[in-house]
């Protein structure tokens, strides 16, 4: 079975499994402060072009979500997401367990609109009982969206100015902005989301660590006592230098960027081999997540050799899939899949 439902299906890239084993016997200090994770958090600074960043290392992308927003919030306050927001979609209510409100706003494209967090902001504040409704406090987004579209610069900064306006703090997930960065369509860098966003965080788990993410936080006000938080919502790693170590090999060489440029060049074959055999796809590929509408008859024949996900039902006789590719998708798959189909459909 050749597997495309997402980008976390392989363990880690080969370097980081050499270093985790080169330094698999050294005894460090936990909870990352030992070496190479303070190395690694200088390196992510420089990356980002400001030594004044606050950098920390969580085990996975829900926790990190879950800890930097009930963190940033206060008991009465919720978050902005769009519909097919991931913290809104995928995480089984995770932010509504601590506590606070996700609250929907319609999306174009899978994109947050600045627009319409202006337009709710506005309606919340004139409205005399405002103190009944939970408070927006956050906005988040992420890069790329959960239909695989990215975020403009001037989107972004349309985003920050209307969260400067209502002093709202501005949250980006960044699962897998490392295959966001190497698209052709991306305009901007790591430094200008750090200088843009009130925290954001590198996802090492999508995109070839074992786990791990790394947080990335410039506004003062949620630096403080952030690692408490960590902690108290599980995702602080007593081995913390397991961590360091992946995101240190990571950002060595530029290794984090040359192999998310491999997930992107396996997904261009795949979109040019879907428009060759006529397929219609149902959200326009930018990124490293495609999706298409196939008949459920060749669903059923492509799955006994292929796994791929569900995404919904689009009529009685056809479904939305996505495929997905990863930084250790190879060309060899995605012909053999090419091919199947090819003679199949």
């Amino acid at each position: 079975m050749i597997r495309f439902n997402c980008d976390y299906l392989e363990g880690a890239h080969p370097k980081i499994l050499k270093r985790l084993m080169e330094t698999n016997m050294e005894q460090t200090v936990g909870y990352g402060e030992d070496e190479y994770s303070i190395k690694a958090k200088e390196k992510i600074k420089d990356i980002c072009g400001d030594k004044n960043l606050d950098v920390h290392f969580l085990v996975g992308g829900t926790q990190t979500n879950t800890t930097v927003i009930s963190h940033a919030l206060r008991p009465h306050q919720g978050v902005f997401a769009v519909e097919t927001g991931h913290i809104n979609c995928h995480e089984t209510g995770a932010i509504e367990a601590t506590g606070h409100k996700v609250i929907v706003l319609p999306g174009e494209d899978g994109k947050m609109q600045a627009c319409e967090i202006k337009k709710y902001m506005d309606s919340y504040l004139i409205d005399p009982s405002f103190e009944h409704v939970v408070q927006p406090k956050m906005v988040y987004i992420s890069q790329t969206t959960e239909v695989g579209s990215l975020y403009s610069k001037a989107e972004i900064e349309s985003i920050r100015r209307v969260c400067d306006e209502f002093n709202l703090y501005l949250f980006l997930d960044g699962a897998r902005l490392g295959y966001a960065l190497e698209t052709s369509a991306n305009d901007m860098d790591i430094p200008f989301i750090a200088k843009n966003t009130d925290v954001f965080y590198i996802g090492g788990t999508k995109v070839g660590a074992l786990f791990g993410e790394a947080v990335v936080i410039s506004n003062d006000d949620l630096k403080k006592d952030f690692r408490y938080a960590i902690k108290q919502h599980g995702g602080m790693l007593a081995k913390g230098r397991l961590l360091g170590i992946q995101f240190l090999e990571l950002f060595t060489d530029d290794l984090y960027f040359k192999i998310s440029k491999n997930a992107i060049d396996m997904a261009r074959l795949l979109k040019e081999g879907f428009e060759n055999l006529g397929i219609t796809f149902a959200e326009t590929p930018a990124s490293n997540q495609i999706f298409i509408i196939l008949n459920n008859s060749f669903i059923e024949k492509l799955h006994t050799k292929f796994d791929f996900e569900y995404q919904y039902q689009v009529n009685d006789f056809e479904t939305c899939v996505r495929f997905c590719t990863s930084w250790a998708t190879t060309k060899e798959n995605v012909e053999t899949l090419l091919k199947f189909m090819k003679e199949n459909i």
